[in-house]
């Protein structure tokens, strides 16, 4: 059985508030969604969250790499898939519609064997732990404090919030928002800040020894993730657990910020580094490098894939595309005692994609 058709669409949905983290502002969130399917009819669904010029990637470049593939070959595919785009630039928007697609074949195999993706997978675990994610920069702390302190009262017992905000140029206010937020989720949950590159690397040490002073654990992107030495530095300085690797697009990017020595946790997307396929092979190099590995957004793709990880650390519970998910999908997964545990009695990823409520988002 081959497949037979690569469809692909585009979703841009407005925040329901302003939001910002500490280099970037934004008020929409694009999805690129690609339905897979076989000539009996069934579909296997991927998504990622990437600019829509990788619709045209898709429809383009990938499509003729991998329609009248086995659908059992989804190695063979992403092979395809990375030699193709070449010439076009593989890391970024040539890299997320890859994943978009390699995510979707996944879940094409898996429905048309009628079982649920995670037991196509390595399986080590049968659901994975996640942090609720969101505080954005542009939130008042009332509106922070709410937040966090919501998802400590669901069960969640792990927080992040983003810091470094206007690139650094706030930092009392920085330090002000993690005492708060600490208040608000009380002293034994675990609260997480994210700069997003917004600091210099002297700005991060110092602020390290202020964030340390209210319990944080975890410091994500103090600088950078361009600049590895610079990580590491800051890795060096902070007894904090450093993550990086969002912006990871490919199994070499990882294997360069591991050599380095510039995290504790490394971060993956699925929907960047390409697909379920390429985040696999980052979750085992961070394994070799004996270091733990996380999740970064998009929940719904990470519940199934996660549990297939040698280790992990955690999910990242990311409030907007948990907001996006549910308006999208029906199967979302609801956490439970700080999880989340894919539905085993529902085929593939166990999605299915609410198509005409979605129209009011489509665009292009």
């Amino acid at each position: 059985m081959n497949v037979q058709e690569l469809a692909v669409a585009v979703y841009r949905i407005p925040t329901d508030r302003p939001e910002a983290d500490g280099t970037i502002h934004w008020d929409a969130t694009t999805l690129v969604l690609v339905e897979a399917t076989v000539p009996s009819g069934q579909r296997g669904l991927g998504f990622a969250y990437a600019d829509a010029a990788a619709a045209a990637i898709v429809q383009q470049t990938l499509a003729p790499a991998v329609i009248g593939t086995p659908v059992w070959a989804t190695g063979h595919a992403w092979e395809k898939m990375v030699n193709r785009v070449r010439n076009l630039g593989r890391p970024g928007v040539a890299a997320s519609a890859i994943a978009a697609v390699d995510i979707a074949l996944w879940d094409l195999k898996a429905q048309v064997l009628d079982c649920p993706l995670i037991q196509l997978l390595p399986m080590h675990r049968d659901r994975v732990p996640i942090y609720g994610s969101g505080g954005f920069t542009t939130y008042t702390i009332a509106e922070l404090t709410e937040q966090l302190g919501g998802w400590v009262a669901q069960g969640i017992s792990r927080v992040k919030m983003k810091i470094g905000k206007g690139w650094g140029t706030a930092l009392a206010e920085d330090v002000e928002r993690v005492r708060a937020a600490r208040e608000a989720i009380g002293p034994t949950a675990a609260l997480f800040v994210d700069a997003n590159g917004g600091y210099t690397v002297k700005e991060a040490v110092r602020q390290a020894a202020h964030f340390a002073e209210q319990g944080v654990t975890y410091f994500e992107e103090p600088v950078s993730s361009d600049q590895l030495a610079q990580l590491a530095f800051v890795r060096q300085q902070t007894p904090l657990d450093i993550a990086a690797g969002e912006y990871g697009y490919d199994p070499w990017y990882f294997r360069r910020m591991l050599r380095a020595d510039a995290v504790d946790i490394l971060q993956a997307d699925a929907t960047r580094c390409l697909g379920f396929t390429g985040w696999l092979m980052a979750a085992d190099l961070a394994y070799g490098f004996d270091i733990p590995f996380s999740a970064h957004t998009a929940p719904a793709l990470h519940a199934h894939v996660g549990c297939a990880a040698p280790q992990l650390a955690h999910v990242e519970y990311f409030y907007d595309h948990v907001r996006i998910e549910k308006m999208l999908f029906e199967g979302v997964l609801e956490p439970a005692e700080g999880c989340l545990q894919p539905d085993t009695t529902r085929p593939g990823l166990g999605l299915t994609f609410k198509r005409q409520d979605a129209e009011q988002w489509r665009v292009g």
